[in-house]
């Protein structure tokens, strides 16, 4: 990309080697239940150390399954963050039961081990924690409540938890997205990881219409959908895994570069800093703005000096649908409330140069500053 061209929020990573394995498989014309499912499977499995992976059409049909799996059903409460992308929170509807939001923590943006403890009743099913901008999140004092629990790891491969393990490779199922600015694309797509032969079967079954792996075409022995993920995106997915290491890379020099280039504007927030051992994996870069500077208006202003920025995330709770179907109000989830209602992400992915880094900073700082001196005058 030449310094001249317009800034991308997010760009993959697609080279020739995506190419050669998608042309490989379209003149193969097995285009779906090929071999690359699980090629992929299995590569994908090995990288984040786990025992079994399945691939699934998105994140979203990964996280509906895995709740399922865990055995949430009608008028069940699934426990979850209100900071995120609104699918985690839509999954338990799938099944009739109602997500309950806790608050997050202010530095990790991740939900709070005790405001989630505090949001357990009787009918509390299962919890659902998202790793936030791939930091994980605190499995372990969340195990301490007796739940079972999927991770929604959409955000976060390439991440490690305290102990040096990766995400996704723990006791309880990880769910993995590979939208086009994840870390690794399939276009769209998605994988669940799980240490248990039987939820694998399970999965498996269910994303391909409730059939089980002895039956014809046309036998099912369960409700099943149709989440399955072509032999085409598993092409794209085996070619990222090859390079993977590399996308990591890229994407946390982009991040070391951001955070020298945004240090010296007040009150703008960084992410936070690994700490304790874990290992955050790079998907985006959100910033929060300082108090009192119009997150709306920042974004049109830097639109206007070439700088494509969005909001991200929304509380979730306070979108339109939250607010009418359960009656969400502000003030119930203050920290996220504040969070969101102040983060930008800005343009990000391994290929941004440092002379991008600096035109977007330098942008923002403007900006920020004339907001700043407004509010004074």
């Amino acid at each position: 990309m030449s310094a001249e061209e317009p800034i991308p929020l997010a760009r993959p990573v697609i080279g020739a080697e995506e190419e050669g394995q998608v042309l490989e498989v379209l003149r193969s014309g097995h285009l779906s239940l090929g071999p690359l499912l699980p090629a992929f499977e299995r590569s994908f499995a090995s990288r984040v150390g786990a025992a079994h992976a399945s691939a699934v059409s998105s994140g979203t049909a990964g996280l509906h399954l895995a709740l399922r799996a865990v055995g949430v059903s009608d008028g069940d409460e699934v426990i979850t963050s209100p900071f995120s992308f609104v699918a985690s929170a839509n999954v338990a509807l799938y099944e009739r039961a109602r997500p309950v939001f806790a608050d997050i923590d202010p530095l990790t943006l991740n939900i709070s081990p005790d405001a989630a403890a505090a949001a357990v009743t009787g009918r509390t099913a299962a919890i659902l924690p998202i790793h936030v901008f791939g930091y994980p999140a605190d499995i372990a004092a969340l195990e301490g409540l007796g739940l079972p629990i999927v991770e929604d790891a959409c955000e976060a491969l390439g991440s490690l938890h305290p102990d040096g393990t990766a995400v996704g490779n723990g006791t309880h199922p990880a769910v993995f997205g590979f939208y086009p600015n994840k870390q690794l694309t399939t276009g769209e797509g998605g994988m669940i990881t799980t240490a248990d032969a039987a939820l694998k079967e399970r999965f498996d079954s269910e994303r391909n219409q409730g059939r089980a792996p002895d039956m014809g075409w046309l036998d099912h022995d369960r409700l099943g959908f149709n989440y399955r993920l072509s032999d085409v995106a598993c092409a794209l997915g085996l070619a990222q895994l090859s390079h993977l290491d590399s996308m990591l890379e890229g994407r946390a020099r982009v991040a070391a570069s951001y955070r020298e280039a945004l240090a010296g504007i007040e009150g703008v927030e960084l992410p936070c800093v690994d700490a304790g051992g874990a290992r955050r994996g790079w998907f985006v870069f959100v910033v929060q703005l300082p108090r009192g500077v119009d997150r709306d208006g920042t974004v049109r202003a830097l639109a206007e000096r070439g700088v494509p920025s969005k909001p991200y995330f929304p509380a979730i709770h306070l979108t339109g649908f939250y607010r009418e179907r359960f009656g969400h109000r502000e003030g119930e989830f203050p920290v996220c409330e504040d969070v969101a209602a102040r983060s930008i992400a800005l343009p990000f992915f391994p290929e941004l140069s440092e002379g991008q880094v600096a035109k977007v900073s330098a942008a923002l700082a403007e900006v920020v500053r004339a907001a700043q001196v407004g509010a004074r005058a």
